[in-house]
């Protein structure tokens, strides 16, 4: 029989995880969303992040690793605006439901033909699955979550997807330990698929149809030069200084993994990146929480700004890194980039006009990651001069988009 002491233990217990719930913003829709953002992730990061050296293993050259980060960079750009578009046609649920079959597709490409050309194509499905699966997950946060509570919706989404980036690697590096290269990739890329296929269950079951998302339906903008001129100048600032700290990021971007693996003094093996990978992720998820916190009781600005500071900060630190343990200095330096990571995206919302929200956010994407794309591509040239250039570019780029953040765009009061 149960005591009633008991039952009132159970009812504190109950009471203090719907206060957290309600802490963290975990609706229902929001738990099915972040349940398929880990298994997909988990999937993709299995083997995204070793598919430079799975690329050279099969035969492929350092043009075609470049070329796999600047299609990343430029698919991202492509698929953010239309997945915001179709995200805003069709509705969030069935959306995800299409780019998750998106993703499965590429997936199987690869884990089935042990070419490199086949790997190309693959990436084509799944590479850039976060991209055009967030302009529609952002919209269902702002649907979903009170005002208040959006910064922390989004926060919990950048949060745990960081679960699959610092788990995925391990597993792969694992694989890649066991079974070589080509087999411990191919292998990875199996399990993504069947996680894939769980996520796309688990997400028609759990999110539902969010009541304030059809209000603006019917036919949203698809030409995104007409939808530019919506974007607001305080939206377009802060586009400008992104897409410079983009550069300092994405210029070193591909060749991280070779510099750790192969250039050092003393390279670390796959097991090892994998390690420094959970690293940065478990510093950006000890970050997220608290910073969103402040973030509801002050400006945006200064967690943005000192977003931009750790961007810039990174190529830096590992010029002077030949050895696992300098590595994983670099490495939280790295993850703590995150920090006004979910602020930024936070604010593109709020800049947003309310009948495109996922349109507009899309668009951001697309002027972004289209410009990005040819400082990726530009990047292997800055390589074969020196990691050095390679380098120190990319930190030249963070120092400017920092500045013109800094003195640009303006403070944003906090949220009500």
């Amino acid at each position: 029989m149960i005591r009633a002491d008991d039952l009132q233990e159970n009812r504190k217990i109950h009471s203090k995880g719907r206060k957290i719930a309600s802490f963290l913003g975990l609706q229902r829709s929001i738990v099915g969303m972040l349940a398929m953002v880990v298994l997909v992730g988990i999937g993709e990061r299995l083997a995204e992040r070793f598919l430079p050296i799975y690329l050279i293993t099969l035969g492929a050259g350092v043009w075609a690793v470049a070329f796999v980060n600047a299609m990343d960079n430029f698919l991202s750009a492509i698929y953010a605006f239309y997945g915001g578009y179709i995200s805003d046609r069709i509705g969030t649920k069935r959306s995800l439901l299409f780019f998750n079959l998106l993703a499965m597709l590429g997936f199987a490409i690869v884990a089935i033909v042990p070419y490199w050309q086949a790997a190309l194509v693959g990436t084509f499905f799944f590479i850039s699955w976060t991209a055009i699966s967030l302009p529609a997950t952002m919209s269902l946060v702002h649907h979903v979550l009170p005002s208040h509570k959006r910064t922390m919706g989004v926060t919990m989404h950048s949060m745990v997807r960081r679960i699959p980036m610092a788990l995925g690697p391990i597993i792969g590096g694992g694989l890649i330990g066991f079974f070589g290269v080509s087999a411990g990739i191919r292998i990875a890329f199996c399990a993504a698929f069947v996680m894939a296929m769980v996520a796309a269950a688990l997400q028609q079951i759990m999110i539902e149809n969010a009541k304030g998302e059809d209000e603006h339906s019917g036919n949203p903008e698809k030409n995104p030069f007409r939808m530019f001129k919506e974007m607001n100048r305080g939206l377009r600032n802060l586009l400008i200084s992104d897409i410079l700290i983009r550069f300092c990021e994405q210029i070193p971007y591909p060749f991280v993994v070779i510099w750790c693996m192969k250039t050092i003094a003393r390279p670390v093996s796959g097991f090892q990146f994998g390690l420094l990978t959970a690293i940065e992720m478990a510093v950006a998820m000890l970050v997220y929480i608290p910073v969103a916190y402040l973030v509801g009781r002050s400006s945006k600005k200064p967690y943005i700004l000192i977003t931009y500071v750790f961007f810039t900060a990174f190529p830096l630190a590992m010029m002077f890194c030949n050895s696992f343990w300098l590595l994983v200095g670099a490495f939280i330096v790295r993850g703590l980039k995150e920090f006004g990571e979910p602020t930024r995206k936070s604010l593109i919302l709020e800049f947003a006009p309310a009948h495109s929200k996922a349109g507009m956010f899309g668009l951001y994407y697309l002027i972004r990651d289209v410009v990005v794309s040819i400082a990726a591509m530009c990047a292997s040239f800055l390589w074969l001069i020196s990691p050095q250039v390679n380098f120190l570019t990319a930190a030249a780029f963070g120092v400017i988009g920092t500045l013109w953040f800094a003195v640009k765009v303006k403070d944003v009061p906090a949220e009500n």
